[in-house]
């Protein structure tokens, strides 16, 4: 299961050198294959990455492959444990909270601050995805409805003309992500209530309503979520 990282950058299968790219390129279609595994849910908190296991799965040397699960335990999705190896990172409850609550305040604020900017094709845009949400309640899938609900976003802060607090929300957004952690997993009853927000939070746009009104809106949406995931991870009486 040992393999050697030529000073080159290069390798072939079995050892054997390659064109300068080709481990380069192998590693990048590593990196994704098992981010987007890990991210979907199919490798799930305490999965073993088994490098030899993967590596064939993908036709690929190991190197490729060691070297994603590098990168991606910079990025604390895996993490390396004694005697055991390479497996998934689990889910910090509390720094999911923390990101809930940064990401309520400053998605209000590029919300509100975009709201002077949302067009009519904007909003029909928004509105298309909420619609697709929408039918997504009827065969749940919480990973879809998640991509979904950031598209639907998305629409309504990428206007923000401030590229500060903008690249805090994407940030925000960015460490949910990292997170792998969807509130509609658990609860998902709450995922009917934030389509009707959405359609809330898209009438008062389309009213033109005050930037406080909108900003207050947006945090209370994202706040309502927070809360019936911590109703949810609470003990019963």
């Amino acid at each position: 299961m040992t393999s050697t990282v030529s000073t080159a950058g290069t390798a072939g299968p079995a050892g054997t050198a390659g064109p300068a790219g080709a481990t380069s390129s192998k590693s990048e279609q590593a990196y994704a294959a098992v981010k987007a595994s890990i991210l979907s849910g199919e490798y799930s908190p305490g999965y073993r990455l088994v490098l030899a296991k993967i590596a064939e799965e993908l036709g690929f040397s190991v190197v490729p492959v060691r070297e994603a699960i590098r990168r991606l335990e910079a990025e604390n999705l895996v993490v390396f444990e004694r005697n055991v190896g390479a497996t998934v990172a689990g889910i910090d409850p509390t720094e999911y909270l923390y990101t809930m609550q940064t990401l309520g305040i400053v998605e209000g604020a590029a919300t509100a601050l975009s709201a002077p900017l949302i067009s009519a094709a904007d909003i029909a845009r928004a509105r298309a995805v909420n619609e697709l949400m929408r039918e997504c309640l009827a065969n749940f899938d919480p990973v879809r409805f998640t991509s979904l609900n950031r598209d639907f976003h998305s629409v309504l802060f990428e206007h923000c003309p401030n590229p500060h607090i903008l690249d805090l929300v994407h940030r925000g957004w960015n460490r949910l992500q990292a997170l792998r952690s969807s509130t509609f997993s658990y609860v998902p009853g709450r995922a009917r209530q934030s389509v009707e927000e959405h359609e809330s939070l898209l009438r008062l746009l389309e009213a033109g309503a005050p930037a406080d009104d909108v900003e207050r809106a947006a945090r209370a949406h994202r706040a309502a979520t927070l809360d019936a995931y911590l109703a949810h991870r609470a003990p019963s009486p």
